[in-house]
């Protein structure tokens, strides 16, 4: 491993190109820093400087050197941050996992907010659907899980609380047959048509919402991509609310009553209790300020 006086040393030869004007940039006598060359040289037992032409250059091997010792010193550098973050109280890095349901632009104002704190903390926020999003925190894929649906599994140390509701409206496109039907829609009548679903990434016990047994399905893979593909008339299902109604303003979707109406989703944050640092405690603050967990429940409505 090479000083930072040695480092300096390299660099200096190699934008000079003289060891006195190596010299005056460091500020030490010629004589010193060519004593400090060919100690280094005897140091690595390799020829580091060419000394037969006028401009005095780094040789392959002290290139090769200055790049490594360079690298190394950044290295250890960032290393001795991250020691002092950690130290501090802040995670080396944290791991976020939304469930799909959500959107995630309605999280960019608070990783701005995050990033000016800056913790040091490397932040990496990754997407789910349904039991994937439980099962992320359950294999330890995640520190923070927010959005989760259905109640909360048993996980050691298991901590959350509840986002707030969301709502549903079963809606079809203009142009599909159901549009048309008379109302309320039975599931009988729903289930000879195809319903769009958003798949499961659980690696487990993967689930649907709101199929009929036997109903042909057009699974996609996210929220998004099921609110156009129902918009376009690729098949029926539920929605949320709020994330269609410019949609059902417009007539771009078509709201349809059911007789079996679904209930509200109650949508979750979650995390483990064995290792809260000062990033997951952050993060929990900001979500559990009202205005937030309503923004990112409502989502941003998709325009027709």
């Amino acid at each position: 491993m090479l000083t930072e006086d040695e480092l300096a040393l390299l660099e200096a030869i190699r934008e000079t190109g003289s060891l006195s004007r190596a010299a005056m940039r460091l500020g030490r006598a010629p004589s010193t820093v060519s004593h400090a060359a060919r100690q280094l040289e005897a140091r690595f037992d390799a020829l580091l400087f060419d000394r037969r032409r006028y401009r005095l250059q780094l040789t392959p091997a002290g290139h090769l050197l200055a790049q490594e010792a360079a690298r190394l010193m950044h290295d250890v550098s960032r290393l001795t941050r991250r020691v002092k973050q950690v130290a501090g109280g802040w995670e080396d890095r944290l791991h976020l996992v939304t469930d799909e349901i959500l959107e995630f632009e309605t999280l960019l104002p608070v990783i701005h907010a995050f990033d000016r704190l800056e913790s040091g903390v490397s932040l990496r926020i990754t997407g789910e659907v349904l039991g994937g999003t439980w099962e992320a925190l359950r294999e330890g894929r995640a520190d923070l899980v927010i959005g989760a649906t259905n109640e909360p599994p048993a996980i050691p140390q298991l901590r959350w609380f509840e986002l707030g509701h969301m709502e549903w409206v079963f809606a079809v496109s203009p142009r599909h047959p159901l549009a048309r039907a008379k109302e309320p829609l039975t599931q009988p009548v729903v289930s000879e048509h195809r319903s769009v679903v958003v798949a499961d990434s659980s690696r487990g016990n993967a689930r649907g919402y709101g199929v009929i047994g036997g109903q042909a399905t057009l699974a996609v893979p996210t929220m998004r991509a099921k609110i156009l593909a129902q918009r376009d008339g690729l098949g029926v299902g539920w929605l949320p609310r709020h994330r269609v109604s410019v949609l059902l303003d417009s007539g771009a979707l078509v709201e349809k009553a059911m007789a079996d109406p679904r209930e509200p989703n109650v949508l979750f944050a979650a995390w483990r209790g064995d290792h809260e640092g000062r990033a997951l405690a952050w993060w929990l603050e900001q979500i559990r300020q009202p205005r937030l967990a309503r923004r990112l429940i409502d989502g941003v409505p998709i325009a027709s």
